[in-house]
């Protein structure tokens, strides 16, 4: 089968759009850039080769997939040398959810919540 695909962005709606773009790059290193007076508002986060948007909701509370179906991440971002990474946002005293473990689908990861709620995994599979 031919390859189409190339990337995948995260939509990350949020109540308070500054709010979240700051705790993005203050604790998790993104990068924010603002297009807050397009047609559609919005704010992209960049680190590395990943981007995050976030969108503005209307008045509406963020709620995690956890919570809306009983189970499940927000997102999950594939990545290398998680030791690192866990230990950098652990020291920018992000909220560990799980630290970092072999789970039974044979992924190496750990789990971060963010500051709405949202569960974002770090992981990559182990051959």
């Amino acid at each position: 089968m031919k390859k189409l695909l190339i990337e995948s962005y995260c939509i990350f709606p949020t109540q308070d759009i500054m709010k979240t773009a700051n705790f993005y790059e203050q604790k998790l290193g993104f990068k924010a850039v603002q297009y807050l007076n397009a047609n559609e508002p919005h704010i992209c986060l960049y680190r590395d080769t990943t981007e995050i948007i976030l969108t503005q909701t209307n008045e509406q509370k963020v709620i995690p997939n956890r919570d809306l179906y009983g189970y499940g991440y927000d997102a999950y971002f594939i990545t290398k040398n998680q030791e690192e990474l866990q230990e950098e946002l652990v020291s920018s005293n992000v909220k560990i959810v799980r630290s970092l473990d072999l789970t039974d689908y044979n992924n190496k990861e750990f789990v971060v919540e963010d500051i709405d709620g949202r569960w974002l995994a770090f992981g990559l599979k182990v051959d």
